[in-house]
């Protein structure tokens, strides 16, 4: 079988991403498709509107044969470290590609600056350190690196997100010393963090999610943007918890948990660094939304994302001991649904496979998975009851989904 690696969000799965997913498919010449998807918490620091259960339902109802869900430890993360631990993955299930979407369309220059970098990584990383320790965020410092070592030469344009998470993918590529082969497919239409919907049926999740949160009815009419699916899905989820989950759902735990904790446990929280924690503490105690809070915290050196991140972090009460073990590699595989291509297909690599594969949590330890488990409750802790329970159990009672596709 010719097996296509996708690292996806899908929050919520939407046209674009259709598009992604067909083009994907026919670049390839692929039969499998394999998405690795982030759980109920995102690479941006944030909630996912809905569950990964139903993400994984809209996934796999328009054309993904397997999804597999990234672990907390790599989804809340800067895009290198969510790069490695998702292409890891894809190595483990024996993918043949892996396509991802770019502002760039095409595949040479991640490949060309990617070998440039590689062969310039301590003089890259040097520069990067010059350039935070002079108050500027991280990711600013990496692209102030890349133009600094790079000169005039023509390569990636690294100041845009596609292209940023592309280039990571493709460096965990080659630091892997995997045999997927990359892809990319120019984005079509709207950009990553446009939120303004201009485009007839193209819109970004952004936009898609702004106009989902600007609405007070039980159901919002995103059908030109999203397929009947995803709409299905999500008005239903709506309707059943009353909610779609953001952050500032969770403000008053977030909060609660400052409140809490002494000084010296919210700088052992993951992230929590150079004195963040008195701007936290002080902030916290003002502020009347999360809005408001991240607002107020924003600094040069501290972007809205990483400061969404560290949010999280403290909702889940993760800390930098719980973290100081994250490898580069997934040391497991997380099933969260699968077509019967994609059953059929992971019943024929079982035993090449080089690391568990979980499809019930409660015959797997790690440390890890405990981290997910934790990430789960939190998710879920703003439902009703008697909803919230009903939900807290599903991480150990919900068997991997199975769709059959007409």
């Amino acid at each position: 079988m010719n097996v296509l690696g996708l690292i996806v969000e899908y929050n919520p799965f939407h046209n674009g991403h259709l598009y992604h997913l067909k083009e994907s498919v026919k670049k390839t010449n692929a039969n499998v498709v394999i998405a690795v998807m982030s759980g109920n918490f995102l690479q941006r620091g944030e909630p996912s509107i809905i569950s990964k259960w139903k993400r994984t339902e809209m996934a796999l109802l328009n054309g993904v044969d397997l999804v597999i869900e990234l672990p907390y430890v790599f989804a809340t993360q800067k895009a290198e470290t969510f790069a490695n631990g998702a292409v890891s993955i894809l190595e483990a299930l024996h993918c043949d590609s892996l396509c991802f979407g770019s502002e760039s369309g095409e595949i040479n220059p991640f490949l060309q600056t990617t070998q440039f970098l590689l062969k310039r990584q301590l003089e890259y990383d040097e520069l990067i350190k010059k350039h935070v320790q002079t108050g500027v965020s991280y990711p600013k410092a990496l692209t102030l690196a890349f133009q600094e070592l790079a000169g005039d030469q023509e390569i990636l344009d690294l100041s845009l997100p596609n292209n940023i998470l592309g280039f990571h993918y493709v460096s965990a590529i080659y630091k892997q010393k995997s045999k997927i082969k990359p892809y990319t497919i120019k984005r079509s239409s709207a950009g990553y963090h446009d939120e303004t919907i201009t485009s007839p049926t193209i819109a970004s999740a952004t936009s898609i999610r702004k106009t989902l949160f600007s609405s007070d009815s039980e159901e919002v009419n995103i059908s030109n943007y999203v397929p009947p699916e995803t709409l299905e899905r999500i008005n239903k989820y709506k309707a059943e918890n009353t909610l779609l989950h953001n952050w500032e759902n969770y403000f008053h735990y977030l909060k609660y948990s400052i409140l809490t904790m002494r000084k010296e446990e919210i700088q052992s929280i993951y992230e929590v660094e150079e004195g963040l924690e008195n701007r936290i503490l002080k902030f916290i105690i003002q502020s009347t939304s999360f809005h408001e809070f991240i607002e107020k915290l924003k600094s040069k050196r501290y972007t809205w994302t990483r400061l969404q991140r560290v949010c999280t972090h403290i909702l889940t009460n993760t800390t930098k001991q719980q973290m100081k073990d994250i490898t580069e590699l997934s040391p497991y595989i997380r099933l969260l649904g699968m077509t019967e291509k994609g059953q059929k297909y992971l019943n024929s690599i079982k035993k090449d496979v080089p690391i568990p594969l979980i499809s019930k949590v409660s015959s797997f330890q790690h440390p890890f998975l405990d981290i997910d488990i934790k990430a789960s409750y939190t998710y879920n802790m703003v439902f009703q009851e008697p909803n919230r329970s009903l939900r807290l159990q599903d991480e150990y009672t919900s068997p991997p989904i199975r769709i059959v596709r007409k």
